[in-house]
């Protein structure tokens, strides 16, 4: 088992090594074939490995010492491979959707002149997410948190050409650091008050620490929330929670299939991770856990009234991803980890799928992402349409209650929701979720089928694509993402941060353009991953959440004495599961009214520019807030530190003053040196006369 665990581990490692250090003496192909293939013997492995948790003999809990790292008094890591159940899920979602995005990415990629650096990004990725949720103690969890960070920041700018591109990686790597400070602090929290940071010595001693407070400022704080708010800000920030959100839309800059890997199975859900498998902890920080509620729900309502509003293909995902995971957080605030789980193990499928689904119509398109540029292309490109179909009625959770049918979605979405529904029995804030949630689902169901009608049906905007030849570029698209765009401007031109993908600016088709299908190597990932969002719901549904989720989880997540929402479930009224896909079908239709029956409906309103669909196309201003306040404002303090403190105090007080006082005496003392020999005469025997005389009158006197 221990090769095999870490040959599943360190197999991407080598891949990226490999591609990284040798691409280019070995070429694009066997790069390409050498990662590739590694990743799908890794996600072998996982599927093997999961197996026997899930259905085999694999009963234990598995932990794996590797290398020594720390050993510092009490403070001791070690590089080990743990293995339970919740890491066991995570390295099936991770390796899956990993080798998936790698075989996409032979056909998505096929023009770029760096595949090599490409692929080695991509596997190592993988790795240091691998070694994220196999890890034993924080030590080595932070590490893979903070590898995932640096391969995100190169993935997403890894056309490096496009200033966006940068912008957008600095703008990920940046926010993502304030999180990780959180999350630091939680770290050292944690070994100040239990003395280890490895989670087997851990868990055990959470219990006697309940109820414990710490003192500061005059007011009285409970340890272990304190712990778990710093640690959830953390997740917050690598899961793009509210207000730690905003790199998450501008990671569109990176290639499409950056963009599956990041929203789908890695980056994103790593808090979510992080929460369930801390669930000893917040099992006894109700104060903390109700805070992540709240995030959680905002999060989720926010994300999904910005995806009403957006037109690029991949930013409206994009936002669904965001709102999505604040789902999966409410439902861990609540204490439902497994559904949470649940959430994050079908959204993966299915959420991959739209991601890659967007790329094929993208490639297809010429590189074209603006929705208003598309339709009719349900015969252009019917295979890909398919597949989209299937990823929005799974991420719209469509299905019959009663009968428990339904795609991947519908299964760990109603779970979800009806456990929020029952926990506001005891909690403060679960009918506040249950509410958002409920609507957030009508909301999902009209963006998710507004960005598939615009896509695929309607009219065929597609043939005036050389009408547009600077889609994405000119004055009119930089002065709309200032928010100083006229309503045709902003009904005419892409958003000011969206580029043409592949790193080119759109450019004029020509009259001859035609869509077109993606090649086979696109398309199989599309389909294995369909298969996912159809079955994955009804399939795990009894393990992750039902009967067999105790022999399932084998203690790998912790609930208390007192949680017994999913136990309850079944007792919840009819109507709580029913009134979420009431709103679904109300999204659907409202969709259906305005892109289908009266098409440019939607678009004469949006020319109208009103209040609320600015506030919602600027995404309720948060990065224009951020920049008032953080951007502008450091900038400002940093202007009084440098041109106050440094230049006038510091430096004018100190050397240079000093500096200007020798220069302003020498130009003093050179007006005396003339040059003139006489005049120096003079001085001297104005001095001895001088001297005389003081003599004399001292003499006297």
């Amino acid at each position: 088992m221990k090769a095999l665990l870490t040959t599943l581990v360190f197999a991407p490692l080598l891949g990226a090594i490999v591609a990284g250090l040798f691409g280019r003496r070995i070429g694009d192909k066997l790069s390409m074939a050498v990662t590739t293939a590694l990743l799908f013997l890794s996600c072998g492995l996982s599927w093997f490995t999961f197996a026997n948790v899930a259905w085999g003999s694999w009963t234990q809990h598995y932990v794996f010492q590797l290398l020594p790292f720390i050993d510092v008094g009490a403070f001791q890591s070690t590089w080990s491979i743990r293995l339970d159940t919740l890491s066991a899920v995570m390295l099936v979602v991770i390796n899956t959707v990993s080798a998936l995005v790698h075989l996409y990415s032979w056909g998505y990629m096929a023009e770029d002149d760096s595949k090599p650096r490409f692929f080695a990004y991509l596997s190592l990725f993988t790795f240091a997410m691998l070694m994220l949720v196999t890890a034993a103690d924080f030590m080595q969890l932070f590490f893979g948190w903070e590898g995932v960070g640096l391969a995100s920041y190169l993935l997403i700018g890894f056309w490096f050409k496009k200033p966006t591109a940068n912008a957008a990686s600095i703008k990920a790597f940046v926010t993502n650091r304030v999180g990780d400070f959180g999350f630091a602090l939680g770290i050292m929290t944690i070994f100040w008050m239990f003395h280890t940071i490895r989670f087997a010595e851990l868990f055990p001693l959470i219990a006697a620490k309940a109820g414990t407070s710490w003192t500061f400022a005059g007011v009285s704080w409970s340890a272990l929330d304190i712990a778990g708010f710093l640690l959830f800000i953390g997740a917050a920030g690598k899961s793009a929670q509210f207000f730690l959100h905003v790199w998450l839309p501008d990671a569109m800059e990176g290639p499409t299939p950056v963009s599956a890997l990041i929203h789908a199975a890695t980056m994103v859900t790593a808090g979510v991770y992080m929460l369930c498998l801390l669930s000893p902890l917040y099992e006894y920080a109700p104060v903390a856990r109700e805070i992540i509620t709240v995030i959680g729900a905002i999060t989720c309502l926010f994300a999904a009234t910005v995806g009403l509003a957006q037109n690029d293909i991949k930013r409206v995902i994009a936002y669904s991803t965001c709102s999505q995971l604040g789902y999966m957080f409410f439902a861990a605030g609540l204490g439902v980890y497994q559904a949470a789980m649940f959430h994050l193990f079908t959204h993966a499928f299915f959420k991959a799928l739209l991601f890659l689904g967007a790329g094929s119509v993208i490639n297809g398109m010429h590189h074209e992402q603006d929705m208003r540029k598309m339709g009719g292309l349900y015969n252009k490109l019917p295979i890909t349409c398919a597949v989209m179909l299937i990823g929005t009625i799974a991420i719209t959770g469509l299905g019959i209650p009663g009968l428990d049918i339904g795609f991947a979605g519908f299964y760990s979405k109603d779970a979800i929701l009806t456990a929020a529904f029952q926990s506001g029995h005891s909690q403060a804030f679960g009918y506040f979720a249950y509410i958002v949630g409920t609507l957030v689902a009508g909301l999902t169901a009209y963006y998710s089928w507004r960005l598939a009608f615009m896509t695929f049906n309607g009219t065929a905007k597609w043939s005036h694509a050389a009408d547009h030849g600077d889609a994405h570029g000119g004055a009119a698209v930089a002065h709309a993402g200032h928010g100083h765009a006229s309503s045709a401007q902003i009904e005419t031109h892409s958003e000011p941060d969206v580029t043409a993908d592949h790193g080119h600016d759109a450019h004029g088709h020509g009259h001859d353009f035609k869509p077109h299908e993606s090649p086979w190597v696109m398309l199989l990932p599309l389909v294995a991953l369909s298969i996912g969002a159809i079955f994955a719901g009804g399939v795990f549904a009894h393990l992750f959440i039902g009967e067999g989720r105790d022999a399932f989880w084998r203690g790998a997540i912790y609930t208390g004495a007192n949680n017994h929402i999913l136990a309850n479930l079944e007792e919840a009224p009819k109507w709580v599961a029913l009134l979420p896909l009431v709103a679904s079908v109300i999204g659907l239709l409202v969709a259906a009214y305005f892109y289908l029956l009266h098409e440019g409906l939607a678009a004469r309103l949006a020319a109208n520019n009103g209040l609320l669909y600015r506030f919602l196309y600027n995404k309720w201003y948060v990065d224009e807030v951020y920049d008032f306040i953080f951007v502008r404002g450091a900038k400002a303090l940093g202007d009084l530190f440098w041109k106050g403190g440094d230049q006038k105090i510091i430096d004018g007080l100190g050397p240079n003053g000093v500096a200007q006082v020798s220069a302003k005496a020498g130009r003093g003392l050179s007006v005396l040196q003339s040059g003139y020999v006489y005049h120096y005469a003079f001085v001297m025997l104005l001095g001895v006369a001088g001297l005389l005389t003081y003599a004399m009158w001292a003499w006297v006197r």
